[in-house]
C-alpha cells in the first residue's frame, strides 16, 4: 500500500486510479459510461447499486469486469423462486469428525451479482440485504463477517412482472443507487456486435486491490464539504416529502412519499466522491446534482395522479433541481 504525505496527494492519485480503470473496463465495456460512473461511485461510497434494464445489456460482464479490473473476488447468484437463505449465505454440515463444520455459500466474496433479485421470495431477499446493511451474515444463531471491501449489484427486470417478488420501498432504500440501463448507441452496438463475434479477448490488469479500496473509501468519508451545500443535499431530499413546508407545489401533486434521511446522506457522500473522481478536493452543489436522479429514483412513490398524467419519477426530480 502506497503511502500518501497529505489527503491532497491521495485525492490526486484517486484520479489517477480512476482514470486507469475507467480505461480498463472500457476494453469490453463499451458505452454506458454513466453506467460505469454510478457504480464505481457506489464502491468508493461503500453504498450497493440496482441495476434495471432488459436482458442483453452486458448486465453481467458490466460486474465481471469490474471486479477483474479491482482485482476483487466475485460471484454471481442466480435468483429463482426456489432460492433459500441457506444457497446463498451457506449452510453447517456434520464432519467426519461428528463436529458441525460451516461451509460458507456464494455470499462470501467482494462482489456480489444479484442477478433478477426480484425473483426470488422475500425471506432469501432478506438474507441478502441483511449482508448488504450489516457486513455479515447470521446462520445458526452465529454472526460470519463478510471480507471487506463488500459490494452487491442487484438486478431487475423492468419487462415480466409475472412470477416476481417486487422489493418493498424499504428495502429499495438499502441501495445507494437505482440505475437504469438503456440501449446502447448504433455506433456503440456495431462496436459490440464486432467484438463478440470475433476472437477478440481484451487482457485486463487489476487496477486496485482491496487494500486501496479500503483506504479509498476511507478518504472520500474525510473529504470536507461546505455547510451550504450539505445544506442543499439536505434541503433536496426534503424536498421530495409531500406536505411538508420544504415542498414544493408538484411534488404535493403528484408525490405519495419522498426520501427519507438516508437519501440526504447518500447525496453527501455520493457528491464527496464525484468530486474527488473529478479532482475537487470539495464538492459543490454540482456534485450534488451530478448523483440526484440515482439516489432519488427509487425513494420517491408517486400517486395516482402522476402516472394518469404521465409524470416520471425523473420528470419530478428535474423539477427539483431546476
Amino acid at each position: 500500500m502506497k503511502q500518501y504525505s497529505s489527503d491532497v496527494e491521495a485525492v490526486q492519485d484517486l484520479v489517477a486510479k480512476y482514470r486507469e480503470l475507467r480505461s480498463e473496463i472500457g476494453k469490453v465495456i463499451i458505452g454506458q459510461d454513466e453506467v460505469v460512473r454510478d457504480v464505481i461511485i457506489s464502491i468508493f461510497s461503500r453504498g450497493h447499486c440496482l441495476l434495471v434494464g432488459v436482458p442483453g445489456l452486458a448486465k453481467t460482464l458490466l460486474v465481471n469486469t469490474i471486479a477483474r479490473s479491482l482485482g476483487l473476488t466475485y460471484n454471481r447468484i442466480q435468483f429463482t423462486p426456489d432460492l433459500m437463505p441457506s444457497d446463498i449465505i451457506g449452510t453447517e454440515v456434520l464432519d467426519e469428525n461428528r463436529q458441525f463444520r460451516f461451509i460458507k455459500g456464494p455470499l462470501f466474496a467482494n462482489i456480489i451479482l444479484a442477478d433478477e433479485i426480484n425473483r426470488t421470495p422475500p425471506k432469501t431477499q432478506s438474507a441478502l440485504l441483511e449482508s448488504m446493511q450489516e457486513y455479515a451474515v447470521t446462520a445458526a444463531g452465529k454472526r460470519y463477517p463478510l471480507d471487506q471491501p463488500f459490494f452487491v449489484l442487484a438486478t431487475q427486470n423492468p419487462i415480466e412482472q409475472e412470477g416476481t417478488y417486487p422489493l418493498p420501498e424499504a428495502q429499495l432504500d438499502r441501495f445507494m443507487f437505482n440505475v437504469l440501463l438503456t440501449y446502447p448507441a448504433f455506433e456503440e452496438e456495431v462496436t459490440v456486435v464486432k467484438n463478440t463475434t470475433s476472437n477478440y479477448s481484451p487482457e485486463l490488469k487489476p487496477v486496485l486491490n482491496g487494500e486501496e479500496i479500503r483506504f479509498f473509501q476511507e478518504l472520500v468519508r474525510r473529504i470536507p464539504i461546505p455547510d451550504n451545500v450539505l445544506q442543499y443535499a439536505v434541503t433536496l431530499a426534503a424536498k421530495t416529502r409531500p406536505n411538508t413546508p420544504a415542498a414544493t407545489a408538484q411534488v404535493n401533486q403528484y408525490v405519495s412519499w419522498g426520501a427519507g434521511p438516508r437519501a440526504s446522506q447518500y447525496l453527501v457522500i455520493g457528491a464527496k466522491c464525484h468530486a474527488a473522481l473529478n479532482g475537487k478536493f470539495s464538492p459543490d452543489a454540482e456534485d450534488v446534482r451530478a448523483v440526484a436522479v440515482p439516489i432519488l429514483r427509487h425513494r420517491i412513490v408517486r400517486n395516482y395522479r402522476a402516472e394518469a398524467d404521465g409524470i416520471s419519477v425523473e420528470a419530478i426530480i428535474e423539477g427539483l433541481l431546476k
